[in-house]
């Protein structure tokens, strides 16, 4: 890995993953693996922030994210797959960050403000809801990381990142690069109710989901409501069927497109073409899947050799983030 770039990537366990999951983040991962020096991270502290009340979920889930990544083709020999709160030192650095960090940066965050009108069922009025980009910082930091793969939505919070990496360095001393930004190809999909995929809207197709759970989701999924009968025109744009076309059988999509805006394809047979493609795809995760799980204590083996690692390079960089604050020779 000597002379690769790294990068620092993660999800939140506080749900199963789905096809959002696979298609815009871990197939990008999958990908970076030969060409970066990969820490890939499960946040189960990030999920706390809206979870704090469903730990023993939030473990549960943490572990079958794992199987869901190992599923997708993440590769522990090329990546190091770990535990967010098994490395003491992320918590270490954030309060270190926080001490520097602006409020102000904090509020202006735009997710902050959408998050707090979308999810008014959760309890967001804690510090570590409004923190979250401290902690995401020092997530980056902490590897050294100098690329981040992120969706177009996300940069605001890379922004505020980069903008603590700064600061310290400017407090302290060069200690940190500074995180660029990489794109994930695949924009956000949309749900089974037609608004964007999302574990909080319980509107996902899941990775796990077996064929019979695929078929079911995708025949009840969203259609334009003015499209009632054969012959009515359609809007492609904000079908979510159609985006798993434009995705899945890219050959025949301008076909699709210009049958639903004529009429002259029905819903229900776009629907059945796309399941064509669609099924053998999950029928492949799951057979993936069922190897992963005949392996006793595999999962554990990949997550305790990951955390080592994780802890092992974190642990480097907090003696050079000590001596910088403190001086060499603080205790």
């Amino acid at each position: 890995m000597s002379g690769k770039k790294t990068i620092l990537s993660g999800m939140r366990s506080t749900g199963k993953l789905h096809l959002g999951n696979l298609l815009g983040a871990l197939q990008n991962w999958v990908k970076l693996q030969d060409d970066y020096n990969c820490f890939f991270m499960v946040a189960d502290w990030h999920a706390l922030t809206t979870e704090s009340r469903r730990t023993k979920e939030i473990a549960v889930f943490a572990r079958e994210m794992v199987v869901d990544w190992l599923v997708a083709g993440i590769d522990p020999k090329k990546s190091t797959v770990f535990i967010q709160s098994a490395v003491l030192e992320h918590a270490e650095l954030h309060l270190l960050l926080s001490m520097i960090t602006p409020i102000p940066w904090l509020e202006r965050n735009p997710t902050y403000k959408s998050q707090m009108n979308e999810l008014k069922d959760k309890d967001l009025s804690n510090y570590g809801f409004l923190g979250y980009p401290v902690l995401q910082a020092a997530d980056i930091l902490v590897y050294k990381a100098s690329v981040v793969p992120i969706g177009q939505d996300q940069l605001p919070h890379l922004e505020i990142s980069r903008e603590i990496c700064r600061r310290f360095n400017n407090f302290y001393g060069e200690v940190f690069p500074e995180p660029q930004h990489v794109f994930t190809s695949v924009p956000a999909l949309l749900g089974i109710d037609g608004r964007k995929m999302s574990k909080s809207y319980d509107n996902c197709i899941n990775m796990s989901d077996t064929r019979v759970e695929v078929e079911k989701k995708i025949k009840k999924s969203y259609t334009n409501p003015q499209k009632v009968k054969m012959g009515d025109p359609g809007d492609p744009s904000a079908c979510p069927i159609f985006l798993l076309h434009n995705i899945y059988r890219k050959e025949q999509v301008s076909e699709v497109e210009s049958g639903c805006k004529s009429g002259a394809l029905g819903c229900g047979d776009c629907k059945k073409a796309l399941l064509g493609i669609l099924l053998p795809v999950f029928d492949g995760m799951q057979e993936k899947r069922a190897q992963i799980l005949s392996k006793p204590g595999y999962v554990d083996d990949v997550l305790t050799d990951g955390n080592k690692r994780a802890k092992a390079a974190a642990s480097k960089t907090m003696e050079e983030v000590r001596n910088a604050v403190f001086g060499k020779g603080h205790v």
